[in-house]
């Protein structure tokens, strides 16, 4: 656990940005902040220093000490869905991405919001920013279309290096599918995977080729660091694999339990905070076998290890801003996708026997590149406290993540914000700060940008009266205010829908629906109208 000291910079004490003045002014190109985007992939709420967790983390926890951390950011129930929201500032529905993938839901070609690829209903942020002059990046994790046409290239990125679905082996492209193995894009040109390459340093090597390459430009940029770290397959590099070797023998309940204090002393939550109820459907930790238990503590520490990594990668781009003299004139937003994840392929699922027949999962293989570990929702579950559920769900455990905002104008006297944000008023916030408009022939976006207080212009980001609706795989929520409707039960039905006040019930315990009725139908009458607008399908009309 680590305090947040109370940093504020130089630079963002003098930065002042008057929009209106510098879009008619010569030196706007130069006054534009770059723009980088870190995208950890299916980070813990809990699991980095500055949020009170246990694993190494001070790069990451440097960004948050000069800048803002928010405990109230909202993302999408997965990661592809909340990457259609980033690129679209819009609902997942209008943006393509009503499903992941197949997975958790069908693909319908043709049918709006199902197509499983970015809908020409939206313009992409991407696009808009290299019209008014960005220069645009990626490298990482894609998975919003597989083929030329739904590529990075197409959606604006000028240059990208990327794996193009959502999961794959960290050190080789084997991948877990039938059929072949993962696939990766230099633009619109499939590659091989680089020997011996390991993700985060791949990635970040790429990113840091792009920046030296036009160095010269007077350009801004917009970066898109999607690291597909600390997805599983858990792997790390082999002089990496005993890091945090017996860290957690206490197990998954203790360490859920120690989160959840940690938060608090930490000021993420606030001290009143009750945990959820433990989900009854885990094994408890004392009624494992010893080798059962070894086999689990062996998957965090594992997991652990990742974010380490990932940390260390992280402060190669911050070192190269620094000493290129790039990093005082860079926005940094950094991010997780969604929830921790608590899926586990190699044992439950549609791909087990393909898994099973590439991979080994022995005690002495764990973490090396020809294993397939998870940690599965039970170390999920300790990740995403204090909220309800993890990863896929639409209660706050699968939708809260982790969230860091510094840089040029960042108002570091808020330190840690309790704001709701979610991740369409990111767009907007970066098409506000790159001078960029929104075509008026596409669905409008739902986000409000954030500038305003990130500034300290503003006391919120959003008034009690904004809504937020969807949907994905049969699962939905509504939110107004502190006020939210959630329905987790497949098929979806409106009945069982569960009102909660997120204010007084952050982990979601109390159905409030007989007590206060008239907010529960009030709620619903906005989810039937969002539901029209958004063109979300119920299951009985697919």
């Amino acid at each position: 656990m680590r305090a947040i000291d109370k940093v504020i910079s130089t630079t963002n004490m003098l930065f002042v940005v008057t929009l209106v003045s510098l879009c008619n002014s010569s030196a706007w190109a130069q006054e534009r902040p770059n723009i980088l985007l870190i995208i950890a992939d299916e980070l813990g709420y809990g699991d980095l220093g500055v949020y009170g967790g246990d694993i190494n983390t001070p790069n990451i926890d440097a960004l948050a000490n000069s800048g803002q951390l928010f405990t109230q950011f909202h993302t999408a129930p997965t990661c592809a869905v909340t990457r259609a929201m980033l690129f679209s500032g819009n609902n997942n529905n209008v943006a393509g991405l009503a499903v992941q993938g197949g997975s958790s839901g069908p693909v319908i070609p043709g049918l709006a919001g199902y197509e499983n690829v970015l809908s020409d209903r939206v313009a992409l942020l991407p696009q808009l920013l290299q019209d008014v002059g960005y220069r645009t990046y990626i490298a990482g994790k894609w998975h919003l279309g597989e083929e030329i046409g739904h590529l990075p290239k197409a959606a604006g990125f000028r240059q990208s290096y990327v794996m193009s679905f959502g999961a794959g082996n960290h050190f080789n492209n084997v991948g877990f599918r039938p059929g072949g193995g993962s696939v990766y894009w230099d633009g619109d040109e499939q590659v091989s995977w680089p020997d011996g390459g390991y993700s985060t340093e791949v990635y970040t090597n790429k990113l840091l080729e792009y920046l030296e390459t036009d160095k010269d430009s007077d350009e801004p940029f917009f970066m898109v660091a999607a690291y597909t770290s600390p997805h599983w397959p858990l792997q790390v590099p082999e002089d990496e694999l005993d890091l945090y070797s017996g860290r957690y023998d206490m197990g998954y309940d203790v360490l859920r339990e120690q989160r959840f204090a940690s938060l608090k002393s930490s000021g993420i939550i606030p001290p009143e905070s009750q945990l959820p109820p433990r989900n009854g459907a885990i094994t408890l930790w004392n009624e494992l076998s010893p080798e059962q238990q070894r086999n689990e503590s062996r998957k965090m520490e594992l997991y652990a290890a990742m974010v380490d990594n990932l940390d260390g990668h992280v402060g190669r781009l911050i070192e190269y801003l620094r000493t290129n003299n790039l990093y005082d004139n860079t926005l940094i937003v950094f991010m997780a996708d969604n929830g921790a994840a608590g899926e586990d392929f190699y044992n439950t699922g549609p791909y087990v026997n393909n898994v099973r027949s590439l991979y080994n999962n022995s005690y002495e293989n764990m973490g090396k590149p020809d294993s397939w570990v998870a940690y599965g929702p039970q170390w999920a579950e300790a990740g995403s406290a204090p909220f309800k559920r993890y990863k896929g769900f639409t209660t706050e455990g699968g939708i809260i993540a982790p969230m860091i905002v510094t840089g040029p104008g960042v108002n570091g006297e808020t330190r840690i914000s309790d704001t709701y944000i979610a991740v369409p008023d990111l767009t907007q916030t970066f098409l506000e700060l790159a001078g960029g408009a929104y075509p008026d022939d596409k669905a409008p976006m739902i986000g409000e940008s954030a500038w305003p207080y990130i500034t300290g212009a503003a006391e919120s980001v959003h008034d009690d009266n904004y809504v937020t609706v969807l949907t994905q795989s049969q699962r939905a929520y509504v939110r107004q205010g502190d006020w939210k409707l959630v329905s987790i039960d497949r098929p979806f039905d409106e009945r069982n829908f569960k009102l909660h006040n997120l204010k007084s019930d952050p982990g979601e315990a109390i159905d409030l629906s007989e007590s206060n009725p008239e907010k529960r139908i009030n709620l619903i009458k906005i989810w039937r109208e969002k539901r029209r607008e958004y063109g979300i399908v119920l299951p009985e009309d697919l």
